[in-house]
């Protein structure tokens, strides 16, 4: 999902109808305020992008970009910076700090919206692997030393000896980590983790 934040109603129809000619669902906001409403409470699975315009009334570009960085959004909301004003030093400033691009207006429309699509791809890659992570997470300590020896190729009996449980157990823990871990086999589970 594309999301769009500029105060001024010609410029979001237009990135709209850009995002739209590429196939990109698009979401446009008149304010920051009502964009921070919205931003993190659903995302999207094939990505999510802010195009966010550096000047507008009561909360600006930067600051809305600081939120978002607070909140750990970032990186899997890319945001690309749009201003009129040559705003150079905030450019930078914001490169450094983690912006995926800043482009001045007026800009080229298909550089703009190549870059649209890389942001989606990365942020897709950030969603996936923040959903791995959040699994790992539901992770009991005993699942983990299990699934720590699984990786490391050991089978259940070594497991069972190294543990000082039984090889039952051990088929229970397993079974566990593949079904938390939404994998059918130990083979798919090292695939998911390398």
């Amino acid at each position: 999902m594309l999301h769009i934040v500029d105060d001024e109603e010609v410029i979001r129809d237009s990135l709209a109808w850009l995002a739209q000619s590429r196939a990109i669902d698009a979401r446009s906001y008149a304010s920051a305020q009502q964009f921070l409403d919205a931003a993190g409470s659903q995302f999207d699975p094939r990505g999510d992008c802010v195009l966010l315009d550096v000047r507008m009334p009561v909360i600006n570009g930067v600051a809305v970009f600081d939120q978002l960085g607070a909140r750990g959004l970032v990186a899997r909301m890319p945001v690309i910076f749009l201003t009129g004003h040559g705003d150079v030093p905030i450019a930078v400033d914001t490169l450094k700090r983690g912006a995926f691009d800043f482009f001045e207006k007026p800009f080229n429309d298909n550089l703009l919206m190549d870059r649209v699509e890389q942001a989606l791809a990365q942020s897709r890659g950030a969603g996936a692997a923040a959903l791995v992570q959040a699994r790992l997470a539901s992770l009991s300590a005993r699942e983990r030393e299990v699934l720590d020896l699984i990786l490391a190729g050991k089978m259940n009996k070594v497991v069972a000896d190294k543990l000082g449980i039984s090889m039952r157990t051990v088929e229970v823990h397993r079974a566990h980590i593949l079904d938390k871990m939404q994998v059918k086999t130990a083979v798919e589970l090292a695939g998911l983790l390398k």
